[in-house]
C-alpha cells in the first residue's frame, strides 16, 4: 500500500494547512487538492459531507475518510500506517 494521502481543503483554513504539515511530517506523500479551485472536488468534498463544504476531508491510504479530524485523532491514524 502506498503511503499517500489525498487532502481536500482550502488554502485559507488553518486545521487544513495544519493536517498538511502533520501528514508530511510523518512520511506520506499529500496530494492537496483546494476545493475553492477545483469544482470537481469541491462537489465530491459536499457529497461526502452531506451538502457541507468541511474541510480538512482526508483519504487515507485505505481509502477511508477522515473529516476535521483534530490533531491527535490525525496522529493516531497515521501511525495504523
Amino acid at each position: 500500500m502506498t503511503k499517500k494521502i489525498t487532502i481536500y481543503a482550502t488554502e485559507w483554513c488553518w486545521s487544513s494547512r495544519r493536517a498538511r504539515e502533520i501528514v508530511e511530517r510523518a512520511g506520506f506523500e499529500c496530494q492537496w487538492i483546494d476545493i475553492d479551485e477545483d469544482s470537481e472536488a469541491r462537489e465530491f468534498v459536499e457529497k461526502i459531507n452531506k451538502g457541507n463544504r468541511s474541510v480538512p476531508t482526508i483519504v487515507l491510504p485505505d481509502g477511508s475518510i477522515i473529516v476535521e479530524p483534530n490533531e491527535g485523532d490525525l496522529k493516531k491514524r497515521l501511525q495504523s500506517y
